[in-house]
Parts: structure tokens; sequence; C-alpha cells
């Protein structure tokens, strides 16, 4: 019933060599990976008149200007991400850039602030996009975290059935948004320009203001740069693109950059000749549409495909998290269950642990997350600052053909996304002050979970030690590797002078089974090695049908099956979660097998 289920709500499992099907083209690339960037512009234009009106509303024609510049550090990240992407084509993005370029701890910063961030746009991009459903239906006001942590669950459900299968569903509403959007941009030009807004709606630019000065520039600079939120995502997913991968990925960075740059454009030049206020009981984006076509059916088009671009730029998170997981865990940072990859060829263990993180965030915020977003922004300024750090130093010391044009490329980014985070810091300490704290408690568990692979992998490394004379009886081995766990367990095997001992492997892929065949065989030449081929990437039902068809055989002849199992005993308790899981299970599995001995050789770890 358990497996009915899951199968109906996840799918069929697909076979490794299936990996191929589920890349992403172009078009559904730019849809899953560009929603998050995408959805700001019904929030970012905003955030800078906000900070203007604090002045005057006189001062809304400086919009204009401040867009301009908000476009300019737009295309600084956009070509500068596109370096990373060709430089780095195993996708990482800031965090193996500014790892690579700067050192560990600043790639772990960039690494760490972007973990965050993920689960920070999907707790602030669902919340925001439940608002503007309960705004249309006040009515449902009070559910609004059930309805925020209910579409949480839809996505995950949706991003573990397989990343091909959610961008299919997900792309249609990315681009209706942007068809819309374009349209209701050209029918509010066409009334400026056939003079159907009147002048006196706005101020003329250069109009001077009172009290204006650089630092509520700055402000305003720093608030509508929270538009760039999203726009690394497609650096770190470049795994997810379809051959060649760095060439289509560069190309959907570009189309996302170019249809950023438009919509942000168009929709402050919209609010400005509108002469737009933000106020609290209606958005920047559903007063322009009003004001330019009315209260008609098109007017609730914009609300309604607006709200679902807010709910699906939490699906970008979905899509960069997994993978940016898996680079840390390669490197030891993370647990390395984040690369093992689910039954649709996802890596659901990052889904789902993003997801939880989000509900948390949310029912912890009661839904109401608007005071996070200072927060979201400064979390992948960070990464931005660094990353383009690490690009001018990789261009400095490698200076390739044309490398002074990159440098300078990055050198604007740098200093371009530099100031915003500061400006972040200075101009909104209140909102953003506990990056100061769980920021260095990341980078800190980060190394912990570093030093203990670290102290745990010197053990396991094979030496020429004299091991310790041991008692028991065993038949099947399951073995995970060439380590000095296996040496310890045959060793055990080879004390007891049985008549037969087989060695059990399980690889998810072809050559990985023949590769570990050889080193087995020059290795342990007369220990019998069985290698399975696992397509779904299970290890546990392999390895029973095998002890299955053994005891079957055994009962013929009265003899008994043992399989033994290593056991990690660390001194510290909660360091054998990162590596009793196999075993567990193993052991769980066979509790229904009678007729089979289960024994367990302990491994001591020093830590």
């Amino acid at each position: 019933m358990k497996f009915s289920l899951k199968r109906y709500i996840i799918g069929k499992p697909l076979r490794s060599e299936a990996l191929g099907e589920q890349k992403l083209s172009k078009t559904k690339a730019l849809a899953i990976l560009s929603s998050d960037a995408l959805s700001s512009v019904a929030y970012g234009p905003e955030q800078i008149l906000i900070v203007l009106m604090a002045v005057s509303t006189v001062a809304f024609w400086y919009s204009l200007p401040i867009a301009a510049g908000v476009v300019v550090l737009l295309t600084a990240l956009i070509f500068s991400y596109r370096q990373v992407i060709f430089a780095y084509p195993h996708g990482g993005g800031a965090y193996v850039v500014s790892r690579e370029n700067l050192g560990v701890n600043a790639g772990l910063v960039a690494g760490g602030s972007l973990l965050v961030d993920y689960i920070l746009t999907v707790a602030v991009s669902v919340s925001a996009g439940t608002d503007a459903i309960t705004s249309a239906f006040p009515s449902l006001h009070p559910y609004n975290v059930i309805i925020a942590v209910f579409f949480v669950i839809c996505l995950t459900l949706l991003n573990l059935r397989g990343v091909t299968e959610s961008a299919s569903i997900l792309a249609y509403p990315v681009y209706l948004f942007v068809v819309v959007m374009l349209v209701l941009i050209g029918v509010g030009i066409f009334n400026v320009m056939t003079g159907q807004v009147p002048a006196e709606l706005h101020p003329k630019v250069g109009t001077p203001v009172a009290g204006i000065s650089l630092f509520i520039l700055l402000k305003a600079f720093a608030s509508g740069s929270s538009a760039l939120t999203g726009v690394e995502a497609i650096s770190n997913a470049i795994p997810n693109f379809r051959d060649p991968a760095p060439k289509n990925a560069s190309k959907t960075l570009l189309a996302m950059g170019g249809i950023l740059a438009v919509l942000f454009i168009g929709i402050v030049s919209l609010a400005y000749f509108y002469g737009v206020a933000p106020n609290a009981k209606e958005t920047v984006v559903s007063q322009i549409a009003e004001a330019s076509v009315g209260r008609h059916i098109f007017y609730y088009i914009v609300q309604g495909t607006t709200a679902m671009i807010l709910v699906l730029a939490a699906n970008t998170g979905y899509s960069a998290f997994p993978l940016l997981a898996v680079n840390l865990s390669k490197d030891g940072f993370i647990p390395r269950i984040f690369q093992i990859r689910g039954d649709r060829l996802g890596y659901s263990n990052g889904i789902i642990m993003l997801g939880l993180a989000a509900i948390v965030l949310i029912i912890l915020f009661d839904g109401t997350t608007e005071h996070l977003i200072p927060l979201y922004a400064v979390g992948v300024f960070i990464p931005f600052t660094l990353a383009q750090a690490g690009m001018m130093r990789k261009w400095w010391r490698e200076k390739p053909k044309g490398w002074v044009g990159k440098f300078s490329i990055n050198t604007i980014g740098a200093v371009i996304s530099f100031v915003v985070a500061m400006m972040f810091f200075v101009t909104k300490l209140p909102q953003v002050w506990p990056v100061f704290i769980f920021l260095p408690i990341i980078i800190w568990t980060f190394h912990r979970i570093k030093q203990h692979y670290q102290t745990v992998g010197e053990q396991l490394r094979l030496d020429h030690e004299e091991l310790p004379n041991v008692e028991g009886n065993v038949f099947i081995v399951p073995v995970a590797g060439i380590t000095k766990v296996v040496e310890n367990t045959l060793h055990y095997v080879q004390s007891l002078n049985v008549d037969k001992v087989i060695a059990f492997y399980v690889a998810f892929d072809q050559a990985d089974a023949k590769a570990f065949e050889e080193k087995w065989k020059a290795w342990q030449p007369n220990v019998r090695l069985v290698t399975y081929y696992s397509p779904y990437r299970s290890i546990t039902q392999p390895l029973m049908k095998f002890i299955d068809k053994v005891e079957h055989q055994c009962a013929k002849t009265g003899h008994q099956v043992t399989v033994i199992i290593p056991q990690f005993l660390p001194k510290k308790g909660w360091h054998h979660m990162l590596h009793n899981q196999s075993s567990l299970l193993i052991r769980t599995s066979l509790l229904f097998h009678k007729n089979i001995v289960i024994m367990t050789v302990p491994f001591h770890l020093s830590k």
C-alpha cells in the first residue's frame, strides 16, 4: 500500500540510463530557472518608490535613473555569470568560483548564503503568492499559513517527480506572465504616447527635490536591486541542461536577462508616467493595470498571473538548492546523502530538505515574511560579490586571451554588488542582522562535518597494520568499497576458515561495476565477488534478491546462511547517523528471514 501510494504520487522509478531524458531544453530551463528573477518585477519597482516616497512624490522621477542603474548591474551580472558558466561548466556557481579562487572559507560563505537564500526564496515567494490570493479573497486570510504550506508540499512533490515533468507543468504560467506583462507595458506606452495620460500626473525629469541625498538614492538603488535575486540560479544548475550544457545555459541566461530588463524598465516607466504611489492596500502593478485598462477581464488576468509567478518563483530554489548541496557534499561539507538520486533521478534528499526548511520558516513567521526580503536580498549579493571577485582573480592569475575585457566586466559587477551589499547592511541593519549570527554558525557546521569525514577517512584508509584475531561465522559480506572496514570484515571471515565467502557489491552504472571488479580482483583475488548492476539505484532490493537465491540453494543441502554487516561505533554518538543508514536498512530487511543469521562486525571510530 505504501509503495503503491508512493508510485502514484511520485511516479515509477526511472533507470539511470534515462538521466539524459531528464535534462532541460532551453525553453523549459528559461521557465523553471527564471521564475524567481522574473517574479521580482512584481515587487522590485515598488521597493524603489517606497524609499523615494519618504522624501516626496516629486522624487519619483529619480526612479528612472535608478532603474537604469539596476539594469546596468543586471547586465554586469549576466555577462559575469555567462563567463562563470563557461569557466565552470559542471555547475556550482558562486560557491565553486569563490572556493577555487578566493579560498575555502570564501566558498563556504557563498555556498552557505545561497543555501539559506534558496530556503528564503521558497518561503518568501510562496507567502507573497498566498498574500496575493488572500487579498483577492479576504475570507481566506486566516488560512494564510495553511495555504502557503500546501503550496510548498505541492511544489516539493512536483519536483520529486522529476525536473522535466515539473518544468513541463510550470512553463506555461511563467510564459503567460511574461506575455501578459509585455501586453500591459505595450498598452501603457501606447496610452502615454497618444496623450491619454495627463502630464500633471508625474513630475518632470530634473525637478529639484528638497531633502534628497546620495544616501537616499543609494538606499533606493539597493532596494530596487532586490529584483536581481535569482540571476545566479542558471550558473548553479548547468548539469540540468541538455548537451551542449554550457552553451544552452549561456543562451538561457542571456534570454532571462533581456526579458527581466525589459519588464523592469517598463514597469518603472509606467509607474512614473501614471504617477503611481505605493500603498498598503494595492500593489504598484495592480495600480498600473487599473490605470491602463480599467478593472476589466485583463486586469484580473494580470493579477492572476502575478500571483502564479510569485508562487512559482519558489521553484527556482528547488532547481538550484539540490545541485548546490551536491557540490558541497562532494567536498565533504554536508552529509553525502545529498548526492543520492531518487527514483525519478532528482536529488530527492535536497528537494525534501528544502521543502521542510521552507515550511518551518513559514510557520515560524506566520506566513508574513515581508521583513525577510532584505535578508533574502543580502543573502544573494554576498555571493554576487564573492563570485565576481573570484572571477577577477582567475583572469588576473591565468591571463587568457581577451582577459582584460573579462576582468573589466567582473570588476564593474564586483564593485556595484559590494556597494549594494554594504547599503543593505547600513540601511537595513534591523532586518539583516541575523546574517552575522547564522552565517558563522553554518560555516562552523560545514567545517565540523568536513573534519568528521576527514577523521573517519583516515581510519578507513587501507594500511598494513596487523588486525586482531576475531571469532564468528559469515557467508555473505555486503561491501560498499575498498576500505579498512571491508579489510577488517574479510579478516574476520578468513580467521574462521569457512568453506565459502561471497562479497556482494551493488553498482549504479556499468562502468563503475567493471572498474570495481578489476580493483577487487587485484586486491582480493581469493575472495569471490558478486557484482549487481542496479539501474534504479536501490541497494537493499538487489541484496535481498541475492540472499533469497543463496538461501534457497542452501536449504537443499541443509547449510546455514549468515550475513555479516559492519557497524560503526563512534565515541561521539551523532556521527553514527552519517554512516549506519545502509547497515540499518539491511538488518531491518532481513528481520523476516528466519533461516538467516545476521551478525555485525563493530568498527570503532575514534570520533
